[in-house]
């Protein structure tokens, strides 16, 4: 509802003339006249007032905004990503004993990281051939080799094919004197001098600590020494320090009274034994570039590897 303001001067006017009007002849005409224009004056202000308020307010309920439909349920559902099925073990064959998985196994002979990273780069390789051995090399390792009281003898030289062989190799009888390899082993000399400085400084003096009342050690049992393979006899891989004439498998020692000391894992045997062997295991890093025993895997369960490979760097490989 829309009032219509009065001031209150000019209602009073008009309630004054309307209770009592003026004798005509007491005003002017022109008085009367004022007063006409100004009444017609007020009441056309007032509905012009009245029509600017009813056509500016709002109706109660204004237009609602149109509702958007909802898209969400409408998109399309992603694809389920498959999950692949773990693959079960494989079992072994039957009679065939279960075998560590190469992941698990220890390379006969380990390089460093640099070298396996470049097997993977570049062309192909040319085919393997034997390494050459200066004259004047070998000549002073067989004067050391004579010196110690080492026997061995040259053979000739070995070429099997895919770099299996030896330039100069040489057939050792006994590492010192007194103490046969037995069976003889085909190696380079640099392999036969490594072994003989091991059993002078390391092997022997142990060997007395630890079992002094079964005498000194005369005999060396090999497992292996030239041989053309590849690495813990596999089908693939890399080609085998036994096929380079660099490498002799220790199994066991035997002493004079009889007693025989094979190599086995031993890293719990708290005997002088076992302390033997850990010993001589550890010592051999000084004189070999790699020494695996039967701690490191199950290739090298009953015997040492040692041998004399070069690295970048003067690297060695001992576990």
């Amino acid at each position: 509802m829309i009032k219509i303001i009065i001031f209150k001067g000019e209602h009073a006017l008009v309630a004054k003339l309307q209770r009592k009007p003026l004798p005509a002849r007491s005003f002017p005409k022109r008085y009367h006249r004022w007063v006409r224009n100004e009444m017609r004056l007020k009441m056309t202000l007032a509905f012009a007032c009245l029509a600017i308020l009813t056509g500016t307010s709002l109706p109660e309920t204004g237009p609602l905004p149109e509702i958007k439909p909802d898209t969400e349920d409408t998109q399309p559902t992603p694809p389920e990503t498959p999950i692949p099925q773990e693959k079960p073990a494989e079992k072994p064959a039957a009679g065939k004993p279960a075998t560590p998985s190469d992941a698990e196994q220890a390379p006969e002979e380990t390089a460093p990281a640099e070298e396996k990273a470049g097997e993977m780069q570049g062309p192909p390789k040319p085919p393997l051939t034997i390494a050459s051995e200066p004259d004047d090399e070998h000549q002073e390792c067989e004067k050391e080799l004579q010196a110690m009281g080492a026997v061995f003898k040259d053979v000739p030289r070995i070429d099997d094919g895919n770099g299996c062989g030896i330039d100069k190799p040489i057939s050792l009888t006994e590492a010192l004197p007194g103490i046969k390899l037995k069976p003889e082993g085909t190696m380079r000399c640099q392999t036969a001098l490594a072994l003989a400085h091991w059993m002078k400084q390391s092997v022997i003096p142990s060997g007395e600590v630890a079992l002094k009342d079964a005498g000194p050690i005369v005999t060396i049992n090999q497992a292996s020494t030239y041989i053309c393979r590849l690495r813990n006899n596999a089908t693939t891989g890399k080609i085998s320090e036994h096929a380079r004439g660099n490498a002799v498998d220790v199994a066991s020692f035997t002493f004079q009274d009889g007693t025989v000391v094979a190599v086995q894992p031993r890293k719990e045997d708290s005997t002088l034994t076992g302390a033997f062997q850990r010993a001589v295991s550890a010592a051999g890093c000084l004189y070999f570039t790699t020494v695996l025993d039967p701690e490191s895997d199950a290739n090298h369960e009953h015997h040492f590897h040692l041998d004399v490979i070069e690295r970048h760097g003067g690297f060695r490989y001992c576990h």
